[in-house]
């Protein structure tokens, strides 16, 4: 059965299609949720921006680099932006990659 660190760790190699850093280290996986009787799994996110068009740039390489994970039969991506991203969720990597510190 796979584990909510192998689904991190997966998150944390995904990187933003425009920024380059990972979706995990901007701040914007929100949670990982994991049904053992099915073996789906569900990754909560947000974007940078409500009207970001990358959704689809984002979603897609998260249901793949996940759905690879041994035990796993499916992989929902559920935007929301409740709470809003801030600048705040990032990393402290992240903020040093971007030039934030």
């Amino acid at each position: 059965m796979v584990t909510k660190k192998q689904v991190e760790d997966v998150l944390k190699s995904i990187p933003d299609p425009e920024i380059g850093v990972s979706l995990w280290d901007l701040g914007l996986i929100y949670g990982v949720s994991i049904d053992k009787k099915t073996g789906n799994v569900c990754v909560q996110m947000t974007l940078t921006t409500i009207g970001c068009p990358l959704f689809s740039l984002i979603s897609e390489p998260i249901k793949s680099e996940v759905g690879k994970l041994s035990g796993v039969k499916g992989v929902d991506v559920d935007l929301t932006f409740d709470p809003p991203w801030s600048p705040e969720r990032m990393s402290k990597s992240a903020k040093q990659q971007l030039g934030f510190v």
